[in-house]
């Protein structure tokens, strides 16, 4: 039996002898830990009107690195807390609290993405996609597979070379026709389905590089040349829940915009010869048109 004291009962605990500042910090999480979850370095420093320095020496004080990690123990022990549906959410709760709950559950791990990110990683991961000669998406089970088709479907719309693999065995083969110079991208939470793991073992013994989406520390992550690693806390009901289908949603849409970014005008050019072909034939007819790189408005021709 663990008697150890909770993360709340430390913070707790570290309250009663801390300097001002850092009291403050401590207090303001205790009233309300699941704002605490929600907020940024500034925010947590605003409401408890301290620095994001002395946040910093307080999380360090309790264990953690730092905030974010800090937030992920704090996730797990409220998730105890939770009914069965829903870390956040008590089994007693009215509907308005639990619209509310997952709402905010819900952009507090959007909000995180930008955190758990390693741009300098994001943006070779992002070169490496761009100049790819070929592209392999796999997946491993049904919510991998969805991110793999879809992030296939918009790197297609920007002129690039990519295939989306659900087969197990499709992906080793596809693993066996890549190169040098190709790029295999593969997601996966759990990060340790064997089919994916030997599906990029093939492809690095081919000389193609792999951009891994999944948990740091998982055994895909340790095969990967380029991680872009995304943690959240488990969820109640499945083990890969909502918050894990947004983070990876949230990436697809920031690898899109970047690669666009990165390919340039010719990825401007094949995305509106998209749009007009399907407005051609009565499809998206209503569509907005694209905007300009410049920020310049809108443009129509």
């Amino acid at each position: 039996m663990n008697n150890s004291p909770s993360l709340l009962e430390r913070i707790a605990l570290a309250r009663e002898a801390a300097p001002a500042t850092r009291r403050a910090i401590l207090q303001a999480m205790l009233e309300d830990p699941d704002r605490t979850l929600e907020e940024s370095f500034e925010q947590l420093a605003e409401r408890s009107g301290s620095s994001v320095p002395t946040i910093m020496r307080t999380c360090r004080d309790l264990g953690f690195a730092g905030l974010r990690e800090f937030k992920l123990a704090l996730a797990q022990e409220l998730a105890l807390g939770g009914s069965p549906l829903h870390r956040r959410v008590n089994i007693a709760d009215a509907a308005d609290e639990v619209v509310g709950k997952i709402a905010r559950s819900a952009a507090a791990s959007v909000a995180g993405v930008r955190n758990q990110l390693d741009m300098d990683v994001l943006q070779a991961a992002v070169d490496a996609i761009a100049t790819a000669t070929h592209i392999d998406i796999v997946g491993a089970g049904n919510t991998s597979w969805f991110m793999a088709m879809d992030l296939q479907a918009r790197l297609f719309r920007l002129g690039l070379s990519a295939t989306a693999w659900a087969d197990y065995h499709l992906q080793q083969v596809a693993a066996g026709a890549q190169k040098a110079g190709g790029v295999v991208i593969a997601f996966t939470h759990v990060g340790g389905m064997p089919s994916l793991l030997d599906a990029v073992d093939i492809a690095r013994a081919q000389g193609a590089k792999v951009v891994a989406i999944t948990r740091p520390g998982t055994p895909l992550a340790a095969r990967a040349d380029w991680l872009l690693g995304l943690t959240v806390p488990d969820d109640a009901v499945m083990h890969v829940g909502i918050d894990a289908y947004l983070v990876h949603l949230t990436l697809i849409e920031i690898l899109t915009v970047l690669v666009a970014q990165r390919v340039g005008e010719p990825a401007v050019r094949r995305l509106r010869g998209v749009r007009e072909a399907l407005q051609r034939h009565g499809i998206d007819v209503q569509s907005h048109p694209l905007q300009s790189w410049d920020g310049g408005g809108v443009q129509r021709g």
